[in-house]
C-alpha cells in the first residue's frame, strides 16, 4: 500500500507527488477484521517501498504521509494498523525497503545510518513487531546509484528494538525467500541452508537453493512463500477481475504450507484505503475451501503400530497435540508406522509433522495402502522432506490401512499424522486463443459442461454452452464457468481479455529459427534472441495503438527484458520512440505479462522493441509474446 496504489505502477520512482496518496476511507480495522475472518495470523505492511514514501511521518524523510493531503498530513498508517492488529489479536510486521529512490543521500556512505535510524523509528514506536521484512533490491541498474548495504547494522537495529522479531530476506537470518513469487516452495524443502558469504539481492544464493534449502546447511532459515492474490503487488483497478481463483489459492496452500513453508499472501488495499470486496470475498471462499478439505480427521479411532522399539509412545502421533511425539530408538534411521483404521475408508490427503524443536530429520518417506483385492501393499505416495508440515494430495483410494516408511538423517521425531478425504475441487476452465483468433475452452475436471460469455456478463446455465472452438479475431472478454453433476457443482469463473489476434502479423527481424513463437498467441512458447538485436513486427495493417504488451519467459532465472526502448512506424523507415530506457518493474522476481500504455494513442503498422538491460547478465534475452493494446 502506498503511492503506487494510486499511480497504477508496481515500482514508483520516488518522484511522485505526495499529493497522490489520499485514500478516501482508510480503515485499518477493516483490514484486520478481514485478515482475522480469513484465518490469517498476522499482517505485514509495506511501510516504505522502493519509492521511499513512508506510511508514517518519519523524521528522516520528506516523502511521507505528513506531506500528503490524507488527514491533512496528520495521519499515521502504522499506528492505525498496529492498533488494529492488537485489537483483533493479529501479529504486526513491517516491510522496509533499503532501496530509496527519493532520499538524496541514497548511494552515499551516510545513507546506511539514515536507514538504520528509519528502522529504529518504526521498530520502537508501534509495539511488538513479529517480522521485519527485507529484500535486497537495488533496481537502478547500470549507471544508477549503488548502495553497499550494511546488513550487520540493520540486523542489530532490529534485534535491539525487537529481539524476538523474525528477519526475512533471501538469506534470513530468520526466514528466507523461496526464489519465486508464485507461491511454490520446493517439493524438497529443508529449513537449513548455508548463508555465510551471501547477502540479500544480487549476492543471494541461487533460486534453486532458495527453493529447496540445503540438507546439512549450517543455519536454520526456514521458508516463507510470498505471492499476491492479484497479478501484481499493488492495487490496480485493471486487476479487479483478475483475482486468483479459489482453485489457484488452494493449490498455493498445498505448495507452500503443505511443503514446510509459511505463506505470506499479499492482499493490497484499494484507493479508498480498504480491502476490495472482491478480494475479501475470495479470502472467505479460500478459508471455507481449506476448512472443508480438513473437516474430519480419519485417524480418530485408528490403531497405530511401529515395526520397532520406541522411545516415546507411537500413539502420540494421533493425540492432536504438537508437543507430544513418537521416535524410535536411537540410530534407527528407517522405521515404519502402520495405521489400521479398523474399517474401510476413502482418503486423498495425508498430513505429517516433525517435532521441529528437535530438528528436521526426515529426508524421504513413502506411503503404501492395503489393497484388499490382491491382499498386498500397493504404492500410494512418496516424497522427500517433511519439516514442520507436509501435506500430500493424491487420487482417492479406499482401504482399511496404510503404512509409512521413513528414511532420516537421525531417528525421526514425528509429532502428527492426520488423514482426510477432501472433496475434489471443480477446476476452473482454461481459456486459450491461437494466432488466428480461435478460442478453445477446456477443463482439467473430466467431462464438465462449460458455459461462456464474450460480452463481459457473468456466465451461468443460461449462457452459451461451449460445444466447439469459436473465432474472436478482433478481441474481447471471455468468461467461462464449469458446471458438473446433478447437484450442479460450479467452478470459479475464468476471465481472459484478448486484443487483436496476430493473424496478419509477421516478424521482420531478426531472422532467427522459431522467431514466429513471439506472435503465435501462446504464452507457453518462448525464444532467445541476441541482446544487440531488436525485434521488428509488421502488423499487416495500420492500427490505432494505445500501448503494447510484453510476455516474458515465466522463469525467474530467465534473462528477460528489464529495460527497453520501444518504437512505432508507419513505413518501417521513420520511427517514433514511444518509450526510452523504460523499465518493466519487478519483472525479475515476478515474470508476468507487462501491459504498457502510451501517453496517447498513435497510428502504426510496425513495432520495434530493443532491450537496454536484462534481468540477468546474458548475451541473449527471452521473450514469449509481443502484442498490442488497441482497446
Amino acid at each position: 500500500f502506498g503511492p503506487n496504489t494510486f499511480t497504477d505502477v508496481e515500482w514508483g520512482n520516488g518522484k511522485e507527488n505526495p499529493d497522490v496518496f489520499n485514500p478516501t476511507d482508510l480503515d485499518c480495522r477493516q483490514w484486520a477484521a478481514t485478515a482475522k475472518a480469513a484465518g490469517m495470523k498476522g499482517i505485514v505492511i509495506t511501510a516504505k517501498h522502493h519509492d521511499g514514501f513512508c506510511l508514517w511521518p518519519s523524521k528522516y524523510s520528506t516523502h511521507t504521509v505528513r506531506e500528503s493531503p490524507w488527514k491533512e498530513g496528520k495521519g499515521d498508517v502504522l499506528k492505525e494498523l498496529s492498533d488494529a492488529c492488537r485489537e483483533y489479536g493479529l501479529k504486526f510486521g513491517v516491510y522496509l525497503s533499503p532501496w530509496d529512490q527519493n532520499h538524496p543521500d541514497y548511494g552515499t556512505p551516510g545513507y546506511n545510518q539514515i536507514f538504520a535510524n528509519t528502522l529504529n523509528e518504526v521498530l520502537s514506536n508501534y509495539g511488538d513487531v513479529f517480522e521485519q521484512w527485507f529484500d535486497g533490491a537495488n533496481g537502478e541498474g547500470e549507471g544508477g546509484k549503488k548502495q553497499i548495504y550494511d546488513w550487520n547494522l540493520f540486523h542489530n537495529t532490529v534485534y535491539r528494538n525487537q529481539p524476538h522479531a523474525i528477519i526475512f530476506s533471501d538469506v534470513g537470518p530468520g526466514c528466507r525467500w523461496m526464489g519465486n513469487e508464485k507461491g511454490i516452495a520446493g517439493e524438497t524443502n529443508w529449513s537449513t541452508m548455508n548463508i555465510d558469504g551471501f547477502e540479500p539481492g544480487l549476492k543471494a544464493p541461487s533460486v534453486d537453493v532458495l527453493n529447496t534449502g540445503e540438507q546439512g546447511g549450517k543455519a536454520w532459515v526456514p521458508a516463507e512463500t510470498d505471492v499476491s492474490i492479484r497479478p501484481g503487488w499493488f492495487y490496480s483497478p485493471s486487476t479487479d477481475d483478475k483475482i486468483k481463483t479459489v482453485d489457484e489459492l488452494v493449490d498455493i496452500y498445498y505448495t507452500s504450507i503443505g511443503r514446510n513453508s509459511n505463506l505470506l499472501l499479499n492482499v493490497p488495499p484499494d484507493r479508498s484505503g480498504r480491502i476490495h470486496p472482491s478480494d475479501s470475498m475470495r479470502l472467505m471462499e479460500f478459508r471455507k475451501a481449506i476448512e472443508q478439505d480438513f473437516k474430519e480427521n480419519l485417524m480418530k479411532g485408528a490403531i497405530v503400530r511401529s515395526n520397532t522399539a520406541s522411545l516415546y509412545k507411537i500413539e502420540n502421533v494421533n493425540d492432536s497435540s504438537y508437543e507430544t511425539y513418537w521416535t524410535p530408538q536411537d540410530h534407527n534411521l528407517s522405521p515404519s508406522i502402520e495405521i489400521d483404521f479398523k474399517k474401510l475408508i476413502s482418503l486423498n490427503r495425508i498430513l505429517l509433522q516433525e517435532y521441529i524443536p528437535l530438528g528436521q530429520r526426515v529426508s524421504s518417506f513413502n506411503i503404501k495402502y492395503w489393497n484388499d483385492g490382491v491382499k498386498d501393499w500397493a504404492d500410494l505416495a512418496e516424497a522427500t522432506t517433511i519439516g514442520y508440515k507436509r501435506i500430500l494430495r493424491f487420487p482417492v483410494v479406499t482401504t482399511t490401512k496404510i503404512k509409512i516408511d521413513f528414511n532420516a538423517l537421525a531417528s525421526p521425531v514425528i509429532s502428527t499424522i492426520e488423514v482426510y478425504r477432501a472433496s475434489e475441487q471443480l477446476s476452473v476452465p482454461i481459456i486459450e486463443r491461437d494466432k488466428s483468433g480461435l478460442v478453445v475452452l477446456k477443463c482439467k475436471t473430466p467431462d464438465p459442461s462449460i458455459y461462456y460469455t464474450i460480452d463481459g456478463q457473468e456466465p451461468s446455465l443460461s449462457s452459451v454452452k461451449y460445444e466447439r472452438p469459436f473465432l474472436l479475431p478482433k478481441g474481447g472478454n471471455v468468461k467461462a464457468i464449469a458446471i458438473v453433476g446433478e447437484g450442479m457443482s460450479k467452478s470459479d469463473i475464468a476471465n481472459v481479455s484478448f486484443d487483436i489476434a496476430p493473424d496478419k502479423w509477421t516478424v521482420v527481424s531478426p531472422s532467427v529459427v522459431g522467431i514466429s513463437k513471439i506472435i503465435d498467441g501462446s504464452k507457453n512458447t518462448s525464444i532467445e534472441i541476441d541482446f544487440d538485436e531488436a525485434i521488428i513486427v509488421d502488423l499487416g495493417e495500420v492500427l490505432n495503438l494505445k500501448g503494447f504488451s510484453y510476455m516474458p519467459k515465466v522463469n525467474v532465472q530467465a534473462s528477460n527484458i528489464l529495460k527497453y526502448d520501444f518504437f512505432v512506424s508507419l513505413d518501417n523507415q521513420n520511427w517514433h520512440k514511444m518509450k526510452s530506457n523504460a523499465i518493466f518493474n519487478n519483472i525479475k522476481n515476478n515474470p508476468i505479462v507487462q501491459n504498457v500504455p502510451f501517453n496517447k494513442a498513435v497510428d502504426a503498422r510496425y513495432l520495434k522493441i530493443r532491450p537496454t538491460e536484462l534481468t540477468n547478465k546474458a548475451d541473449k534475452y527471452s521473450i514469449a509474446e509481443l502484442s498490442v493494446i488497441t482497446q
